[in-house]
């Protein structure tokens, strides 16, 4: 059984199609990257399978479980977390306020300090800084914070929107391995991004996008070397 299995999903803003009957599923342990143009609703889908959006029709299923009309912050105490497009942290608190909000669903307060502490491990950065409000952070440590904040509720599986989104070349190799040491310490991803290449180059399988539908999917290495990827996304 996936872990996670969407099933024939439909999504509509207003008479808008966004979504039009797509299907997929991610397995324990994966990396999974959802690629394709702007507009193609990669968005929209985590939005949707993080319950931030009603879909129209079709089946979200985690762990077995249907959550397709669960609500998002119920999702989360499941074992799901989302890292949003634009990072989204709370400017006006500091570091450590922003971390501590990400472990609300948590009752056990001893667990939620040992896992703070793992999380300054993971982005020593975050540490140096915990009493500064996330305003005043550069955006790929504010990105570190979204990330961070995210594993503050132990999530099983963590969606990210377009993680490299507007970094430095250097922020986005320190991004990508943290996404790498995630996965290496058992926790399952889904990964939005634009930046193709760099999220191909991480992932086990892929599936390509457009305009709401998925039109490929397979072994991220072997969609790396197809001709139609490399000329659509890959630049080549």
């Amino acid at each position: 059984m996936a872990m996670l299995e969407v099933k024939d999903l439909k999504v509509y803003y207003g008479m808008i199609q966004a979504i039009k009957g797509i299907s997929f599923e991610v397995n324990e342990g994966e990396v999974i990257a959802l690629i394709g143009a702007n507009g193609a609703g990669k968005t929209t889908t985590l939005q949707t399978i993080t319950g931030m959006i009603a879909p129209k029709s079709g089946a979200i299923l985690f762990e077995g479980q249907d959550i397709t009309k669960v609500p998002g912050h119920k999702i989360v105490a499941m074992g799901m977390a989302h890292v949003p497009e634009g990072r989204r942290v709370f400017a006006e608190l500091s570091v450590f306020e922003n971390l501590k909000l990400g472990a609300y669903t948590r009752k056990d307060k001893t667990e939620v300090a040992e896992t703070l502490e793992r999380v300054y491990r993971s982005f020593p950065r975050l540490k140096e800084r915990k009493n500064q409000s996330a305003g005043t952070l550069s955006g790929g440590e504010q990105q570190m914070l979204a990330m961070g904040r995210a594993l503050m509720s132990r999530p099983r599986i963590i969606l990210m929107d377009e993680p490299s989104m507007g970094l430095s070349p250097i922020f986005v190799e320190e991004i990508f391995h943290i996404i790498q040491e995630i996965s290496a310490s058992g926790t399952t991803v889904l990964l939005v991004e634009q930046n193709a290449k760099k999220a191909l180059s991480i992932a086990n399988r892929a599936y390509v996008l457009e305009t709401g539908n998925i039109v490929l999917s397979g072994d991220a290495k072997a969609l790396m070397n197809d001709e139609s990827i490399k000329k659509a996304y890959l630049g080549e």
